[in-house]
């Protein structure tokens, strides 16, 4: 290995330690300190990007006589904290827009209420107008017609009709005779069939 190459000249090696030269940094804010400033303190309201620096003793002391609100009122201060509470952004007060609907089934309607807080019956007037619309296939009026019911019948009507008809042709509540299981049969089908297309 020759050591006067000139490569060699030019390995650079990292010192152990930093040697350049320190600045001594900012001295305390505080009359007639002179350490080393290792915090800052907010110099007060209105003066909200600005801070003093100051040495640990004295940032202690600062913050420990700190108001935020010295010299203002006390009703500036109630209106400064009730600003607070939305950020000191605008607001407004509810229902003074143009046109305020007031909260009843007749001024939402079926679209502005849709979880039905404000009208307690508007759903089930829905639901009914809904199946009054809804037009019937041949197969729901066979069995419909089976159930002994017209096509107007509501969902309840067809629950309570069923119930009825099963209480009556049960084997078990004539006494055992089977003469009407076929009756019972075609009104548990078609009961079926209404609450598979969504009518019962």
């Amino acid at each position: 290995m020759k050591f006067d190459s000139p490569l060699f000249d030019r390995i650079r090696v990292k010192p152990s330690q930093d040697r350049r030269p320190k600045t001594a940094g900012p001295t305390c804010d505080w009359h007639g300190c002179k350490e080393k400033a290792s915090h800052r303190a907010p110099k007060g309201r209105d003066r909200e990007n600005e801070y003093w620096r100051f040495c640990l003793d004295h940032v202690r002391e600062y913050n420990h006589s700190y108001n935020f609100f010295k010299g203002m009122s006390d009703n500036a201060v109630m209106a400064y904290q009730k600003d607070a509470l939305t950020g000191h952004r605008p607001t407004w007060k509810m229902g003074t827009g143009k046109s305020t609907p007031r909260p009843d089934g007749q001024t939402f309607g079926a679209h502005g209420d849709p979880f039905s807080l404000f009208s307690e019956g508007l759903k089930a007037e829905q639901q009914q107008r809904a199946e009054a619309a809804r037009p019937v296939r041949n197969a729901e009026r066979k069995a419909l017609d089976t159930l002994g019911l017209d096509p107007t019948a509501t969902a309840v009507q067809v629950k309570a009709r069923f119930k009825e008809l099963v209480k009556r042709h049960h084997p078990d509540a004539n006494g055992g005779d089977r003469s009407t299981e076929d009756r019972l049969v075609e009104v548990i089908q078609s009961y079926n069939y209404l609450k598979s297309v969504g009518f019962a």
